[in-house]
């Protein structure tokens, strides 16, 4: 009997995932594994590359869990550098181009679509300049660095003799950390952002508390500032950014304006598709109506286990997961990714910012009445040396007290605090609940009550008097 044949499009976290876990659990005469990926590298952190542009990372290749060498060790026909182009479901084939142009069709048994996404990059005059850079890729994060390091070379700069300037549009998770890692390499950094208020993934309220942290630290942040054109000089290169108000002169032009999923294929071959163009999938990963595709990562959608609807949630961390769910199915086992709460977490310079649940406006957008409150508080004993603020926020639903959603705003020891909370969303907990977790306690970690048991509290007083 032949084997089966397992075809992976994208090689990194759902992929490589999903294909390093059917090979664990089928023999190669009993599963072939094949898969393609249309860059140079395999099984990357693209999370980490702000902190390799930054310099807390030294090395490119300390991003690389896995090279494509070390896959096909493991029994992994990985392919690189060839582009998946076309898919023919009724003839369960893939058309594949390989770099040097040559395109075949490769079957399959099962079909894993594991094609991530791709940088939001609106239509604007000069947004392929010379300077203009994303942060996606191993290849943007080397191209950025070329360029800076170029730029260190020539000497001089759009702000005058030897100044650098570095221009970031966008103030999301992307655009914070690229704004971190100029602040470290000694540039003038303005972060542009066309919202209120800087992290639209947290509440306008939390948001302002972000955007006067990031202005303290040296990061002109304009809010309200749409971007209308990449400026650039008599060389095509691009020397700043207008809005509709004003210019900013820039060396260096870095885009954190989010991605999207990249499922043009799967939208040419007629797949399923939710709100955000990800791919919808049932619990095992496989694609509805489809009994042998899967797919997985940033290219789908996902079940928000609070809301109780389907969004576009880019993360490492459940791309893995849906990897060794695929994988486990494939194999022959059986496995089941839930859903998400939403939980994220990031820095810029020492000011931690983390979220999980839901947004005042996402609650209310699912027809949920709640309350919501905010405390100040300390990450350690206020009488502890090197105590510093840290802002909760916490939403609770209005009668029955359940959980909805907390926002986590401070300095250091602040942010990973933010799993508190998104274990008690996952146990479905009231913020009544909340307040008698047994949480670990010494002054150097923490006050008598935690900042998380104090939102609770208070969250469950507004509860009450709801």
């Amino acid at each position: 009997m032949a084997a089966e044949r397992m075809v992976v499009i994208g090689g990194d976290a759902t992929g490589m995932s999903a294909a390093s876990q059917a090979r664990r659990l089928r023999k190669p005469e009993d599963l072939e594994v094949v898969a393609f990926e249309r860059g140079p590298f395999s099984s990357y952190s693209a999370c980490g590359i702000p902190y390799w542009v930054g310099g807390d990372v030294k090395e490119r290749d300390a991003l690389i869990a896995r090279s494509p060498e070390e896959h096909r060790s493991r029994g992994i026909d990985l392919r690189m550098r060839t582009e998946a182009v076309e898919l023919d479901l009724a003839g369960a084939r893939v058309r594949v181009r390989e770099e040097a142009g040559t395109e075949r069709w490769e079957g399959y048994d099962h079909l894993v679509l594991a094609t991530g996404a791709v940088p939001t990059r609106p239509p604007l005059p000069g947004i392929d300049a010379e300077g203009v850079h994303g942060v996606q890729t191993l290849d943007d994060g080397r191209q950025l660095l070329d360029a800076l390091e170029h730029r260190i070379e020539r000497g001089g700069g759009s702000g005058g003799e030897g100044a650098r300037r570095a221009v970031v549009v966008g103030a999301g998770y992307i655009g914070v950390e690229m704004a971190e890692a100029f602040v470290q390499r000694g540039y003038e950094v303005t972060v542009l952002e066309k919202a209120e208020q800087p992290m639209s993934t947290l509440d306008p309220d939390m948001g302002r508390l972000v955007h006067e942290a990031m202005c303290s630290l040296g990061i002109e942040t304009v809010l309200e500032a749409a971007v209308t054109e990449i400026l650039t000089d008599e060389d095509g290169r691009a020397r700043g950014v207008a809005t509709e108000d004003t210019e900013y002169p820039a060396d260096v032009v870095v885009l954190g304006l989010g991605v999207r999923p990249a499922t043009e294929l799967a939208r040419a071959a007629e797949l399923p598709l939710g709100t955000s163009g990800g791919l919808l999938t049932d619990l095992a990963m496989r694609v509805r109506g489809q009994e042998n595709v899967w797919a997985g990562g940033d290219c789908v959608e996902v079940l928000n286990l609070v809301s109780g609807r389907a969004q576009h949630v880019p993360l490492g961390t459940h791309a893995n997961k849906h990897g060794q769910v695929i994988g486990q199915n494939v194999g022959g086992g059986y496995a089941t990714f839930p859903g998400v709460v939403g939980t994220a977490v990031s820095k810029v310079c020492d000011l931690e910012i983390a979220r999980t649940g839901l947004l005042e406006a996402q609650a209310s957008a699912v027809g949920l009445q709640y309350e919501s409150v905010v405390i100040e508080s300390t990450t350690r004993a206020g009488y502890y040396p090197g105590t510093r603020p840290i802002h909760v926020k916490m939403i609770a639903e209005r009668r029955s007290g359940r959980l909805l959603g907390v926002q986590i705003v401070g300095r250091e020891n602040a942010g990973k605090r933010v799993d508190i909370a998104a274990v008690a969303l996952h146990a479905g907990m009231t913020v009544e609940q909340m307040t008698s977790l047994d949480l670990g306690y010494a002054p150097p970690f923490s006050p008598v009550w935690d900042p998380v048991l104090v939102a609770a509290r208070k969250a469950a007083a507004a509860v009450r008097a709801g």
